[in-house]
C-alpha cells in the first residue's frame, strides 16, 4: 500500500452518491453521526454548495464524470448508492454512472462502497440452504444481468487502484427506504394498516433488511477497510422470514398493541393483479420481473461478516417494524409521558 492509499485509509470525508435516495440517505446519516465529513451531489441545487442536516450538499450530477471527481477530491470513500426510481430506466443509467464511480476512485484512491441486493442470483443459487458470497451469479433477469456487470466491473477496477466493499443485502424496509416492497407492496404509506399484503408463495421464506442496521454495518466495515482485501464482498443476515408470514405478523402485532384494536389482516399479493396493471404501470412491470425471488426462499449468509465485525447491528423486528410504520405515516408515534415539574409549596 503507497502513501496516498494509506492517507485515503485514514480519511474520515465520504461522498455518498444517492444521499437523496432510501438507502444512500441512511448511509449518509449513519457516516455522519460516526463523525465522518459526508459530501453528496444533488442536480438543479440553487447554490453550488449547501449544508444541510450535517452533509454538504454539491451541486452536480452522478451521470456527469467530472462532478463525480470533482466532488471525491480527498474522499477516502465513495458510497454508490444511486439508482434510478421506481425500477426504470436501469439499462441506460446504472452503468454509465458506476462507471463515472469507479473513474473518480481510481483518481483520488478511494474505496468504493456499494448495497448490493440478491437481484444477481437465478433460481440456482436460491436453491441453496444459504446464499454464500461466492454463490454462482446466473441471473434470469435484465436488472440481475446489470448487477452481476457491475460487481465485474467494480473486481476489474480494485486490480487498477481502486478498493471495492460490496455489502449484499435482501429486501429493505425502514422509515426512510425509499422503494421497496414494503412501503410499495405490502401496506399503503399514509394510510392506517387494515390489512397487510404478502408477496412471498405460501411458506416460501425471504430475507429482509432494516436499512438503519445495514447502514450501520456499512459504516462500522469501512471503518476497517484496511484489513480488508481490495476487492470484499459480504451479506448481511437482517431478519429472515421463514414462512413468508414473519413480517406480516409483525405488523399485525404492532398495529394491534398500539391501537388497542383488532389485527390487520393478512392477505396474499394480488400478483394477477399486478401482471394485468403492467402493461400500463412501467413500475408494476419491472416488479413483476423478480417474481421468481418471492417462488423460493432467499436466504443469506452472513457468517463471514459476523466474524469480520464480531457483532452484527440488529434491530428487534417488532421495533424495527414500528419505526417504519411511523415513518411511512401508518402509525402515530407513541404519546411521550407528561413530566410536570415540582413546585414547592407556598409559605
Amino acid at each position: 500500500m503507497d502513501k496516498r492509499q494509506q492517507q485515503q485509509m485514514s480519511s474520515k470525508t465520504a461522498l455518498v452518491l444517492g444521499a437523496s435516495g432510501g438507502v444512500g440517505g441512511e448511509v449518509a446519516r449513519q457516516l455522519r453521526d460516526a463523525g465522518w465529513t459526508v459530501r453528496a451531489l444533488q442536480r438543479g441545487l440553487e447554490q453550488p454548495q449547501l449544508q444541510r442536516d450535517g452533509t454538504t450538499w454539491l451541486r452536480g450530477d452522478a451521470m456527469n464524470a467530472a462532478d463525480v471527481l470533482s466532488a471525491a477530491q480527498g474522499c477516502g470513500v465513495i458510497v454508490h448508492a444511486v439508482n434510478p426510481p421506481g425500477y426504470l430506466r436501469w439499462a441506460e443509467l446504472v452503468l454509465p454512472m458506476l462507471d463515472n464511480t469507479i473513474a473518480a476512485a481510481k483518481a483520488v484512491g478511494a474505496t468504493i462502497a456499494l448495497p448490493g441486493t440478491v437481484y444477481n442470483f437465478g433460481p440456482d443459487a436460491l436453491a441453496q440452504p444459504l446464499i454464500g458470497e461466492d454463490a454462482p451469479q446466473r441471473p434470469v433477469t435484465r436488472k440481475g444481468a446489470i448487477r452481476v456487470e457491475m460487481e465485474r466491473r467494480l473486481q476489474q477496477a480494485s486490480g487498477e487502484g481502486a478498493r471495492v466493499l460490496i455489502l449484499r443485502a435482501g429486501d429493505f424496509f425502514g422509515p426512510r427506504a425509499g422503494n421497496n416492497w414494503f412501503a410499495q407492496g405490502m401496506v399503503k404509506p399514509g394510510k392506517p394498516v387494515s390489512s397487510v399484503a404478502l408477496p412471498s408463495a405460501p411458506g416460501v421464506g425471504h430475507q429482509w433488511a432494516y436499512l438503519p442496521d445495514l447502514a450501520r454495518a456499512m459504516v462500522a466495515v469501512l471503518a476497517r477497510r484496511a484489513e480488508l482485501p481490495a476487492f470484499a464482498r459480504f451479506h448481511f443476515e437482517g431478519h429472515w422470514d421463514k414462512d413468508g408470514k414473519q413480517l406480516g405478523q409483525a405488523v399485525q402485532r404492532v398495529v394491534s398493541r398500539r391501537s388497542g384494536g383488532a389485527a390487520p389482516k393478512l392477505a396474499a399479493l394480488p400478483w394477477w393483479l399486478m401482471k394485468l396493471a403492467s402493461p400500463f404501470v412501467p413500475t408494476l412491470r419491472e416488479m413483476q420481473e423478480m417474481r421468481y425471488l418471492w417462488r423460493q426462499p432467499v436466504r443469506m449468509d452472513g457468517r463471514r461478516l459476523a466474524a469480520f465485525l464480531g457483532e452484527v447491528p440488529h434491530t428487534p423486528l417488532d421495533q424495527a417494524v414500528a419505526v417504519t410504520l411511523e415513518g411511512l405515516g401508518c402509525l402515530a408515534a407513541p404519546a411521550q409521558p407528561v413530566t410536570t415539574a415540582a413546585v414547592s409549596p407556598s409559605c
